[in-house]
């Protein structure tokens, strides 16, 4: 921790020459009004001593980074740059900081009318329209059928926490959001007390964190800092629920066979190793290896014409999805039926003990080898310790895995993943039913 201003510091020194530097916030958002989005779009558009319109988009042009972005996710906000390039990287950092404390939002209303929303009219006979690059990006994904699937998933499971609320922002909701709101949630979220820093590869560490407190960190002072930005657990459910909701296709689409079925049970929470691994080996086991057998289920009973889902994790209680896609309505009961039924089965009869292993053994791999194609290693070793430290516990969790690998490899001998199916699966309440119908021009 960095005494004098609260900031949370991960260093990873090792010997790798890419480079990672990630900023991240814990924003839970307490409406749909897409703010923690609107924010990550508006600090990256000039700052105190990077004054340029966009300086985002010339460091794409003319660094020599190896990644930079910045996301949003349903409680976070991450600021990450990667760079091989000594100077560059040192740049990259000083942009980002710069960014993300001294943004100049506070000078005026443009830059949240360009990103967020505003009114625009071509003509002065045309009906005035909503724009703004926020919400045009959102209306894009609240018309795909996997996007909407996703968002109601979250919000059914989670209906009484901050996940109930879209951070992305919806579009019918956007426009309820104020320009001082919007100052008001950089005030409340933007400080040191509320971030986590990381620094990966090959570097003087002393001196970046040096640079760290001299130029950005020690203007701040943790006592005037009072906000609890934690993430409240979701109470159990008592009985499953049900919800329905609607995607947009044409004509020529139709409606037959262009339904999503979908069953979403609530895991245990981010903060135990054991269980953020074997639900990986079962998601694979169960629906995603050839030949598995709630894949194979469905198919055979002709529900859907791919099956989908998995275990999703990345916030505070992942949940486990068996989603049916190009599916009909009239086939929810046979689909519940055939997942329950298929589950059981396995709980009881027990998992082929090779799959099982051909699990383990292709996570252990992947873990090992940590090859994520063009995306920098330290930058994914730092989003999976967020998936740890964001929730107060060791950012180091998820990255000593070799503890849990060899735990797994003898509990899976001992119907572990068979009562994992029966706890979790089979006989937890936390769960919902999320159904997705087209409707013809609902664009």
């Amino acid at each position: 921790r960095h005494k004098k201003s609260g900031a949370r510091v991960l260093l990873m020194e090792n010997d790798d020459e890419n480079k990672v530097f990630a900023i991240g916030f814990r924003t839970p958002p307490s409406d749909s009004t897409g703010v923690p989005h609107i924010m990550e779009h508006s600090v990256l558009c000039g700052s105190r001593e990077f004054p340029v319109k966009d300086p985002f988009v010339e460091l794409v042009k003319g660094s020599l980074n190896t990644f930079l972005n910045a996301m949003t996710y349903p409680d976070k906000t991450v600021y990450p740059v990667a760079s091989c390039n000594d100077k560059d990287f040192q740049n990259l950092m000083h942009v980002y900081m710069d960014a993300v404390f001294y943004p100049n939002i506070y000078e005026q209303d443009k830059t949240f009318r360009q990103e967020g929303w505003s009114y625009k009219l071509d003509a002065p006979d045309e009906e005035l329209q909503l724009s703004g690059v926020v919400y045009n990006e959102m209306k894009g994904a609240f018309s795909s059928p996997e996007g909407v699937l996703d968002r109601v998933i979250l919000n059914s499971l989670f209906p009484d926490t901050s996940y109930a609320n879209e951070s992305g922002g919806d579009p019918e909701v956007i426009p309820d959001l104020t320009y001082e709101q919007f100052l008001d949630f950089h005030r409340k979220y933007y400080h040191p007390s509320n971030s986590y820093i990381y620094l990966y590869g090959d570097m003087d560490m002393e001196e970046k964190l040096l640079w760290l407190d001299k130029e950005y960190l020690s203007a701040y002072d943790k006592k005037d800092f009072t906000l609890d930005s934690s993430i409240a657990l979701q109470k159990p459910f008592t009985e499953p629920v049900e919800k329905e909701t609607t995607y947009s296709v044409t004509a020529n689409e139709g409606t037959e066979d262009n339904t999503y079925l979908s069953l979403n049970t609530v895991v245990g929470t981010d903060t135990d190793p054991i269980l953020y691994v074997a639900f990986q080996i079962l998601d694979y086991t169960l629906i995603s290896a050839p030949g598995a057998p709630l894949k194979q289920a469905l198919i055979d009973a002709h529900i859907g014409q791919d099956i989908m889902g998995g275990y999703e994790n990345g916030i505070l209680q992942p949940y486990f999805s068996v989603v049916a896609k190009n599916a009909n309505k009239e086939q929810k009961g046979e689909f519940l039926s055939v997942v329950k039924g298929t589950l059981r089965k396995l709980a009881d009869q027990g998992i082929d003990k090779k799959s099982l292993l051909a699990g383990l053994n292709y996570y252990e791999f992947r873990y090992r080898e940590a090859d994520y194609g063009s995306a920098p290693k330290g930058l994914m070793y730092g989003l999976w310790s967020m998936d740890s430290w964001l929730y107060d516990a060791d950012p180091m969790l998820h990255l000593q895995y070799q503890k849990t690998f060899d735990y797994l490899k003898k509990a899976a001998q001992e119907g572990y993943f068979e009562q994992l199916i029966k706890d979790y699966l089979l006989d937890n309440p936390h769960e919902a039913v999320v159904i997705v119908s087209p409707e013809i021009d609902l664009t």
